[in-house]
């Protein structure tokens, strides 16, 4: 028989904490060795979703009301289920108080971890499948999967010779130490210097077993509550590793979007940032996104159809659950974003930019002006549950107080990966451009000044890309007998404009950066080639990731 590749299996705790692995039977002609590996420490690796990445259900009759499950790599049932939805249906179903965490979404099957039900305790099932599946399979596998000798990691390479004297034949390969060691595709845009990896942080973290667990939550709630249960996870976590033969005393996260500002509350909590050996930041709005304002006020159909049927067309079916859930106003621009990021212009010339300095005042909370982030009537939809103005106001304070409980704050020892691709456009500024319509009389017409002085009644309004300025609309009966042809006059007409920068297409490249000027996180890496959602899904932003991981778990704390 020819010679066979070292065979090994590792060791996990299973639920009563005994070291155990799966293992198939093989035929009876192999006598080869099979190595158990029990490695004595653990440093769990803890995913956090972005918004809407959580699957959740309802407290009252524990059916799924938001559940990512793939049907040919899609989301298909959650696009069935919601697209026929009115804004008060919408309304009605995804209330932060009437859901919580579905723990029961779809799992893969993962060998090494055990049957789905060992995968579903990892908490896979409580993040949507759709978009994480694949990043948490190749985590698990690039983290644990390998060949216990370090020096055998497929993903790295040496990048400096070095003099010894020559290995004994059949001697396994061994890692020198002080040697740099490089990934494929680096410095991947790093900002603050970069320093490549060597032979000791690889050597490091061989001691450690990486398990991977995910950590759904409740995204309509306010992400401070959120914060304060990624805190009681992380102490289940330590608990159930930390004992014989196992040895844990910290975790190591790794965010998605809006998971990243849960993270960055739940490291700010007394006593958890020491918990915590570091964090890897992907595709955060660190300091908020002007597309949320956008899509609260035109929805998200004119930016991706299919999206726009899930996430609400319009912007009246935005508005009925963005307005109600402090975890959605969260990912609003907060104080620290660029200024004047809302425009009103004619042509090239603004006629209103704010705001200069608290959107909160001079946007979110104002009901007497159009520009302002809600309608009033928005918030009372046909069959929905209506919610007072006062209880918007509420949300929004909330928002307010969490953007300014994390402002500037990083744990220590912190990794940003960010979008700044042309192609992905993104919006920096939201604008919208004042035009002349079609006049309905000869009355004159509002100045510009005038128009962005106007009351949310004094514009007509269907929750589209598009307002009116006085005018109608009109009808105009076919000379065929059937049908007619709809048109609408106007003064003006207030078109939101698309995007306008760079950045991923959600979170713009100011916000993506902002991490680099506010705090001191460790490195920063400025990338293109993916969009927000699939960020994780691209080769170089995983040995982006990978790079960083395997950094912080050199410096994790030695049990």
């Amino acid at each position: 028989m020819a010679a066979e590749e070292e065979r090994f299996r590792y060791a996990a705790p299973d639920p009563d904490g005994t070291p155990a692995s799966l293992w198939a039977l093989t035929p009876t002609a192999r006598t080869d060795l099979v190595k158990f590996v029990v490695r004595p420490c653990v440093l769990p690796v803890v995913f956090v979703p972005g918004i809407m990445g959580s699957n959740l259900r309802s407290k009252s009759t524990g059916k799924s009301v938001w559940r990512l499950n793939a049907t040919f790599g899609q989301p298909l049932g959650l696009l069935w289920s919601t697209a026929m939805k009115g804004p008060g249906e919408r309304q009605q179903l995804l209330h932060p108080d009437r859901v919580e965490v579905d723990p029961d979404g779809d799992v893969p099957a993962v060998t090494s971890i055990g049957d789905k039900a060992a995968v579903r305790r990892r908490g896979w099932g409580s993040v949507g499948e759709t978009s994480y599946k694949d990043f948490l399979v190749w985590l698990e596998v690039h983290l644990n999967q390998l060949n216990p000798n370090p020096a055998l990691w497929r993903d790295f390479h040496q990048t400096e010779a070095t003099i010894g004297p020559l290995p004994t034949p059949g001697a396994k390969p061994k890692l020198s130490p002080g040697v740099k060691m490089g990934l494929k595709g680096q410095p991947f845009g790093a900002e603050l210097g970069f320093e490549s990896l060597k032979t000791d942080d690889l050597l490091a973290r061989a001691r450690y077993h990486m398990p991977v667990h995910a950590c759904g939550y409740n995204w309509l709630a306010s992400n401070q509550l959120a914060a304060q249960e990624l805190a009681k996870s992380i102490d289940g976590i330590i608990e159930q590793y930390d004992r014989d033969p196992f040895w844990c005393q910290q975790v190591l996260l790794v965010t998605h979007s809006m998971g990243g500002l849960v993270a960055r509350a739940c490291a700010g909590l007394p006593g958890m940032a020491v918990k915590i050996a570091g964090i890897v930041h992907g595709v955060m709005p660190a300091v908020g996104a002007a597309v949320a304002y956008r899509r609260c006020k035109v929805g998200m159909g004119d930016e991706d159809y299919a999206a726009g049927l899930v996430i609400g067309s319009d912007g009246q079916e935005v508005t009925a659950v963005f307005a109600q859930a402090p975890g959605a106003l969260q990912l609003l621009p907060s104080k620290d974003y660029t200024a004047r990021w809302m425009r009103v212009a004619q042509a090239s010339q603004p006629a209103l930019a704010r705001p200069a300095a608290d959107p909160y005042g001079e946007i979110y909370r104002r009901k007497d002006v159009w520009w302002g982030l809600v309608r009033e009537e928005w918030l009372k939809p046909s069959g929905g549950a209506p919610i007072s103005w006062t209880g918007f106001q509420k949300n929004v304070d909330k928002a307010e107080a969490f953007h300014d409980s994390i402002a500037g704050n990083y744990h220590g020892n912190s990794y940003v990966i960010y979008g700044v691709d042309p192609e992905q456009g993104s919006f920096e500024k939201v604008t919208w451009k004042l035009t002349q319509g079609l006049r309905p009389d000869d009355k004159p017409a509002p100045s510009a000044a005038e128009v962005t002085a106007l009351s949310p009644t004094q514009v007509r309004h269907d929750g589209s890309a598009t307002m009116y300025v006085g005018g109608r609309t009109e009808f105009i009966a076919s000379p065929f007998g059937f049908g007619s042809t709809v048109y609408e006059t106007s003064y003006w007409e207030l078109h939101c404009e698309k995007q306008d920068g760079s950045g991923d297409g959600t979170v713009p490249a100011s916000s993506g950066r902002a991490p680099r000027l506010q705090g001191a996180v460790k490195q920063q890496f400025a990338m293109t080639g993916f969009g927000h959602e699939p960020a994780y899904k691209n080769a170089e932003v995983q040995r982006a990731t990978l790079y960083a991981i395997t950094r912080i778990a050199a410096t994790a704390k030695k049990p």
